[in-house]
């Protein structure tokens, strides 16, 4: 078995280590992460954007050039979020909560590094699982149906507590007004319109990056105008490669080395799963390491174990959705379902079968990918002194330019003035949340995640007559039914015991 990998990727890098492959593999990760810097344009869109641009080209070496548009943006799309709080997707706004306090530390030069260090060794160790595990998750994958889908995502919602902050009453108000905003769309089971106030354009629901954008972009600016941050003076940033502050120190490395392979194992096993991906990777990447944490306190004030997380997360599962698109057919995100489509283009089916009728094609594009990888650490790291020169420039004058970004970003979605006001009433939204202490980190990822457990939740309703029996009946269900018991049970059984030693001590103290 090991001599076929071998052979095979010997195969995949003779095509994609060509002159033409690396060519084309340098733009499309160049392009990726320009993308990924503009809030709202997303890899979905830069893909269709560009694919007329490969026509003409060999359908192997196009969609290399593709593919690294698509985990290029994960690179490029945490850059953003670290410097202004501004995520570009969701799978980046994890990184916001640890990323941005980071740049406001002036530690933006370590953050960025370690982003970059940490999205190759999450994209690597996904590329690297793929080589490994492509043909027995792909069998995994198909046999999931709603139910284990809607039982992931709950284990996911379940996470959404370590987003809260310290105001639990406040992190649930949060969520709620996500899961609020989710309902607005076409009801899955009736079909009938809801809360769309007879505009065609919401009918198919609210987009999560005009609310992301809002909450997070808009928001932080009116904040940081209301604190009277436009009137200071800029940051005056001057670092370079010889400078120590420049680099990630031992000790970020050292309390990070777990997370590493934590966040990657996370990931990529979400970005297996067809429609659950790099979003739900990152938030339970980073939820799971606030959990096992000595000191979650130190999470959302700076921490680098939680940039790490979410970074080795969303790059581990951009490769992990390689494998239902090539294996099953089955695309996970908007930018795999632009991919799939572009397979079809060049008269490419992908399927069991793509692997045996056209070995050439899917060993090229994995081995791209590390190749791609390889590439985008040198372009991320050698380019931050250039990112980080945007801190140079006047608060005053970057507010202009921050909210045009937000507003092109927000138009871009569908080229509709609706995704323009819901942008500029979830900045308000976001300007409120960020004033009296309340998450919007919450409220964009329950509007993710609530939308995907109601569509799941009512497919599994419908398919078992309304008896929820696929919950027990399919083993994977039972399984996955037993972790989510266990993850409520857990905690309730500790703080329980607590009290109960508390009280005994108590008693213990009356009775001396």
């Amino acid at each position: 078995m090991f001599a076929d990998i071998v052979s095979n990727l010997s195969l995949g890098l003779s095509i994609a280590a060509s002159p033409e492959g690396i060519l084309f593999l340098l733009i499309g990760a160049f392009v990726g992460m320009i993308v990924g810097l503009f809030p709202g344009f997303g890899p979905a869109a830069g893909i269709a954007v560009l694919i007329p641009l490969t026509f003409g080209l060999e359908p192997t070496i196009a969609i290399i050039m593709l593919a690294g548009i698509y985990y290029g943006s994960m690179y490029g799309g945490t850059i953003t979020s670290i410097l202004i709080n501004t995520p570009g997707e969701s799978a980046t706004v994890a990184s916001t909560l640890d990323g941005y306090p980071l740049a406001q530390k002036g530690r933006a030069g370590p953050a960025l590094v370690m982003q970059a260090v940490a999205s190759f060794f999450g994209g690597t160790i996904g590329v690297i699982l793929i080589t490994a595990l492509a043909p027995s998750l792909a069998s995994l994958a198909a046999s999931f149906g709603p139910s284990e889908y809607f039982l992931i995502i709950a284990v996911g919602l379940l996470m959404l507590t370590t987003m809260m902050g310290d105001n639990k009453f406040k992190g649930f108000i949060s969520a709620l007004i996500g899961f609020a905003v989710g309902t607005v769309g076409v009801d899955v089971m009736s079909g009938q319109q809801r809360f769309t106030f007879g505009s065609p354009e919401l009918i198919g629901g609210v987009y999560f990056v005009a609310v992301a954008i809002g909450l997070f972009g808009v928001g932080e600016l009116l904040h940081c105008i209301l604190n009277g941050q436009h009137r200071e003076p800029a940051k005056k940033l001057r670092i370079s490669f010889r400078d120590k502050e420049f680099w990630p120190s031992k000790q970020d490395y050292y309390e990070s080395r777990y997370t590493f392979w934590r966040g990657s194992i996370i990931g990529f096993i979400a970005g297996v799963l067809p429609g659950s991906g790099a979003t739900l990777g990152s938030i339970i990447g980073y939820s799971v390491e606030k959990k096992i944490a000595k000191d979650p306190e130190k999470f959302g004030k700076g921490e680098m174990r939680g940039l790490v997380a979410p970074e080795t997360a969303n790059n581990a599962a951009s490769a992990g959705a390689m494998v239902p698109l090539l294996s099953l057919g089955i695309p996970g995100s908007g930018a795999t379902a632009v991919l799939l489509g572009a397979f079809m283009m060049w008269g490419l089916q992908p399927g069991p079968l793509l692997i045996v009728n056209d070995p050439g094609f899917v060993w090229g594009l994995i081995a791209s990918m590390y190749l791609g990888n390889m590439i985008l650490i040198l372009l991320s790291i050698f380019a931050i002194p250039l990112f980080v020169k945007f801190l140079d420039v006047p608060y005053v004058n970057v507010v202009p330019v921050i909210v045009l970004l937000c507003v092109i970003g927000a138009f871009a979605i569908n080229a509709s003035i609706v995704e323009t006001w819901i942008l500029v009433i979830s900045g308000l939204i976001g300007f409120a949340m960020k004033t009296y202490g309340y998450s919007p980190a919450a409220t964009v990822l329950a509007l993710v995640l609530g939308s995907m457990a109601e569509e799941t939740f009512l497919q599994s309703y419908i398919i078992s007559d309304g008896t929820m029996s696929l919950f027990w009946e399919r083993p994977v269900s039972l399984v996955l039914s037993i972790v989510l018991l266990t993850i409520i049970a857990v905690p309730l059984t500790v703080a329980t015991l607590q009290r109960y030693r508390s009280n005994r001590m108590f008693s213990s103290d009356d009775k001396a």
